[in-house]
């Protein structure tokens, strides 16, 4: 454990937490991380769940492909004492960045898949139409952004894009309202973007705190972030990186990112193959995951009342076996293959 002091530092060190940590007391049940573990943070954000990590007397290795995350965690590296390291890149190359940290094996990972809500408050980022800024979206602040997506995509991808990463059931009417508004003038704002979908949708009377370009706004930023590819491909990394009996504890936002981590632990804790008597059993590769969570975890009503980003939050976890690691398809584990444009898609 730590000293009374040393836990004051951390919890100071960065100055007021504008990002509540969702689910904290029940990553940290299924993480259990203990003192002298080396923990990997996947989304260090702006720090939460590592905070915490380092105040149970674990060594964190924070990832984040946002620089401005990592900037701001510097306060914390410092109070941490050497207990963390911070890493900017991918958490899908979260095996890598443990073995250039020293770790070659590691006794847990934790992985927030949903968008920091640093990000969201920031208008400049372009996350949200709740606050007009450059059509932008992007993590790393680098490569295509949503403007170019939105402007140079062909219509039958942008409406499989919003058909499918947006869940949303007019893409068709959405992506041909974009075409038409585009040929005038290219967007790039998120207000103009918003606006444009709210006239072609209109307002839901039943729904009415659900802005209508919700779904077509969460598209385009799994699109041009590559959400769920680096997730499935983040698990798999998971699975390699973890020590036996070491746990990966994975927090979800939307439907598509959970079906995705639902989908892999089902396949690596799988002991046999059912089959019937007509029909002889298939080989079923030895289970590499424990089941930590038969069911997904969810925040109750106490914690969505003071953060109602935890509402539609979804916790699975798992411990790893001393079974060797499986190769993972991430289109048979749930990624949809969609059309590449500049490094994105595929």
């Amino acid at each position: 454990m730590m000293a009374q002091g040393a836990e004051q530092n951390l919890s100071d060190a960065g100055g007021p937490e504008r990002h509540v940590p969702v689910l904290l007391e029940a990553v940290m049940t299924h993480l259990a991380p203990e003192p002298g573990d080396v923990i990997v943070d996947g989304t260090f954000g702006a720090g939460g769940y590592t905070r915490a990590i380092i105040g149970a007397g674990a060594q964190v290795i924070g990832i984040d492909r946002d620089p401005d995350a990592i900037a701001g965690g510097a306060d914390l590296a410092r109070a941490a004492g050497g207990r963390l390291t911070l890493v900017p890149g991918r958490f899908a190359d979260l095996e890598k960045h443990a073995a250039e940290a020293g770790h070659a094996a590691v006794s847990g990972v934790v992985l927030d898949l949903g968008v920091s809500s640093m990000q969201l408050d920031e208008a400049e980022r372009g996350f949200s139409f709740l606050r007009d800024g450059p059509l932008d979206m992007r993590m790393e602040q680098a490569g295509p952004s949503a403007a170019d997506v939105v402007n140079e995509l062909p219509v039958r991808d942008l409406i499989r894009i919003i058909g499918l990463l947006g869940e949303e059931k007019r893409a068709t009417s959405v992506a041909h309202a974009i075409d038409v508004a585009r040929k005038e003038k290219p967007f790039a704002g998120t207000a103009e973007l918003a606006n444009l979908i709210e006239k072609v949708l209109g307002r839901n009377p039943k729904k009415a705190q659900i802005h209508p370009a919700t779904r077509t706004f969460q598209a385009l930023r799994i699109y041009v972030n590559g959400e769920l590819h680096q997730a499935a491909e983040a698990l798999a990394a998971a699975e390699r990186v973890l020590k036996p009996g070491g746990r990966l504890v994975v927090v979800s936002f939307h439907s598509l990112e959970d079906r995705i981590v639902k989908r892999f632990f089902a396949d690596r804790s799988r002991t046999h193959a059912g089959g019937s008597r007509h029909m002889p059993e298939e080989h079923v590769s030895p289970p590499t995951f424990e089941l930590l969570t038969r069911k997904a975890v969810e925040a109750d009503q106490e914690e969505t009342d003071l953060n109602p980003r935890a509402r539609s939050a979804r916790l699975r976890a798992g411990r790893r076996t001393a079974n060797p690691p499986r190769h993972l398809d991430i289109h048979e584990a749930g990624v949809p293959k969609l059309a590449a444009f500049n490094g994105l898609g595929g």
